[in-house]
């Protein structure tokens, strides 16, 4: 069998846990756009799947968890004329939707306070605009 499907450093799905389905593409294509069956549907089973360990696959089930119909996600591609472009373009695509889901989550931010330099700038402007605004009024009308 071919090689497993890169992700992310040293993370792979293997071939034997997706799936492909084909079917043919809308819009123009001449005669060949009833023949061809270059529409590429990719489908990984997150939930079932072996390759994850169970940490990675809580959290791509959380991140995921729109794309998901049942613990499989899909992919689709027919933006090519040629069925195997569209594969790639489906690998491609998976690949990058499960290395962002399975990417650690950000430090979390470490809240901070404005300066008092900041906080009287603040204050300083705010006071000029109003006396601005107050020199626009009309005296009496």
């Amino acid at each position: 069998m071919s090689e497993p499907l890169r992700v992310r450093g040293s993370f792979a799905i293997p071939r034997a846990e997706l799936s492909w389905r084909f079917s043919r593409s809308s819009g123009p294509g001449g005669q060949s756009v009833n023949t061809a069956d270059s529409r590429v549907e990719l489908s990984w089973d997150v939930a079932r799947s072996r390759a994850l360990p169970q940490r990675l696959r809580e959290r791509a089930l959380e991140r995921l968890g729109s794309r998901l119909v049942d613990g499989v996600v899909t992919v689709v591609a027919a933006e090519h004329r040629a069925q195997l472009q569209n594969r790639r373009a489906a690998e491609a695509r998976l690949a990058a939707l499960v290395a962002e889901a399975l990417a650690p989550p950000p430090p979390s931010r470490r809240a901070t306070r404005p300066s008092k330099g900041a906080v009287q700038r603040r204050l300083e402007s705010k006071r000029r605009r109003g006396e601005l605004k107050r020199g626009r009024r009309s005296l009496g009308e």
